[in-house]
This record gives structure tokens, C-alpha cells and sequence, in this order.
């Protein structure tokens, strides 16, 4: 049910900024439409927890959302979809969910050399749900799934031209650059904030694909169907269980918002 007192709304969830991504897709696509967002920054990254720990903070953060009018959710992290969307969907049957995963398919439709890179957190790549897109849309491409820990967090600090990051691209992309793929998929939605610094460092010969605009459109087609009534204004409003000036900076210096509001997880709108 949505609470009397808020607007109807589409809730998203993320482990943190790698969601934001998305967000901005839905923003595009649905400007009329008001989009909470909450960064889990506390518990960053996901790719580095349990399956347990992943489904109990996804379930959290869904009720959040629903309880501040979310009408639909997007679970906007590969990681919280290969393990918490089916519990997600258990406990909300009604309310349309939408997941984040790699796209395997369009990737091997995107290749001509029929060699892949997947570039993933350990959590997505070692997922069933994961190895299940593979049997199902591999086919006879030769695809090299390529974890990324510790990837997610060097985003997290927004310090994209930091040369830690530099170095940790360099040591990520050598086995997709020796495997000779031409086509390279950003499987989390932290890595296509740097989208430039890992098309420089696979070379510009590699295609690179990302997730959010088949995520945006999915959403936009579920939301259509809903026929929810645009009662209030369409504001886009993010929350965080880590630092609200932290991320109220990383918007204004990643994304280029500057109309956006920004406070601590739980606190009351307006504080």
C-alpha cells in the first residue's frame, strides 16, 4: 500500500553510488516521475558479502522504499539481483520489481570475433543466476568473466583519475586484452562512471556495453502499465546510510545535479 501522505514514487536501491547510474537513465526516461534512491554506502560493497547479509539489507532497504510510496522498485546493483531479487519478489508478489544483470545476450550479439569480457564483482560472476545467463545466452561464444574486486570501492571515492585506479584498470583489463575480446560488459553499475578511463584502458578497439538503458526502459514500460497518478512533483530524492555530504558531492561532481535533495538514511524529509 502507499502511504496517504507521500507521493507515488519509483524506489531505487543500490549498495551505493553505482546505482546512480541507473537513477539517472530513469531521470531521462521519466521526468515527470518522482525517483527516491537510497546508496547502502555503510555496507559497500556487496560484491564482498555474504548472499545472507546481501538478502537481509535488500529486504530493509525495499521497506523503506515502499514506506516512503515506492509503487515500483529497482534493485539497481547486479549483486543485490543475483542473490536477493528472487526473496524480494517473494515477499512483495504484487509490487513489479526490476533487476540489474549482466546482459549476456546482447553482448554476444554486439561481438564479431565471438570473444566476451564480463567484468564483475567476485559476488555476480560466482552467482547461479549469473552461470545461468551463461548457459542460456553464451552459446559457442567464448566469454571471460573477469572479477573486480575492490573496483566498486576505488568508484565509491570518486577519485577517478586517482592512480590506483589507473593500476587496478591496467591489472583488470590484461586478461581481456589478451583473450583478444572486441566486446567488454559492464557488469555492475559502478563501472560506467569510469566508463572513459576503462575504454582507454582495453583500447578503442573493444566495444564497451552497459545495463542502465535496458533497466530504464524496462522500468518505464512496467511503470506505464501501472497507470499511477502523478499527483506530486517530480523530484528526485536520494538517501544514504553513509555520509549525506559525501554523496551530495559526488551528484554535483559525477552527475552535474545540483537540484537534488540529499539526507541520511531514515531521517525525515526536509531535515
Amino acid at each position: 500500500m502507499i502511504p496517504s501522505e507521500t507521493f507515488p514514487c519509483i524506489g531505487v536501491f543500490d549498495s551505493g553510488v553505482g546505482g546512480l547510474t541507473v537513477l539517472r537513465e530513469l531521470r531521462r526516461l521519466l521526468p515527470d516521475v518522482a525517483l527516491r534512491y537510497v546508496a547502502d554506502t555503510a555496507n559497500a560493497p556487496y560484491g564482498q558479502r555474504s548472499p545472507a547479509f546481501i538478502i537481509e539489507r535488500s529486504l530493509v532497504l525495499a521497506q523503506h522504499l515502499l514506506d516512503q510510496g515506492a509503487a515500483l522498485l529497482v534493485v539497481a546493483c547486479n549483486t543485490a539481483t543475483a542473490y536477493a531479487i528472487g526473496a524480494l519478489r517473494q515477499r512483495w508478489p504484487h509490487i513489479p520489481i526490476v533487476g540489474t544483470e549482466p546482459g549476456i545476450k546482447p553482448a554476444v550479439a554486439a561481438s564479431s570475433n565471438g570473444r566476451i569480457g564480463v567484468m564483475a564483482t567476485p559476488a555476480t560472476i560466482a552467482s547461479a543466476r549469473y552461470q545461468a545467463l551463461l548457459s542460456r545466452h553464451a552459446g559457442s561464444a567464448e566469454v571471460i568473466s573477469q572479477p573486480c574486486p575492490g573496483l566498486a570501492d576505488l568508484i565509491e571515492t570518486g577519485e577517478f583519475e586517482s592512480a590506483a585506479l589507473r593500476e587496478l584498470l591496467h591489472k583488470l583489463c590484461a586478461p581481456l586484452r589478451a583473450a583478444g575480446v572486441d566486446t567488454v560488459l559492464m557488469g555492475c553499475t559502478h563501472y560506467p562512471l569510469i566508463q572513459a578511463q576503462l575504454q582507454a584502458a582495453l583500447g578503442s578497439q573493444v566495444k564497451l556495453l552497459n545495463i542502465e538503458t535496458a533497466v530504464g526502459q524496462q522500468a518505464a514500460k512496467l511503470w506505464a502499465g501501472l497507470g499511477v497518478p502523478l499527483s506530486g512533483p517530480a523530484s528526485v530524492h536520494l538517501e544514504t546510510t553513509g555520509s549525506a555530504a559525501a554523496l551530495a558531492q559526488f551528484v554535483r561532481d559525477a552527475l552535474g545535479w545540483q537540484d537534488v535533495s540529499v539526507q541520511a538514511f531514515g531521517a525525515q524529509d526536509g531535515t
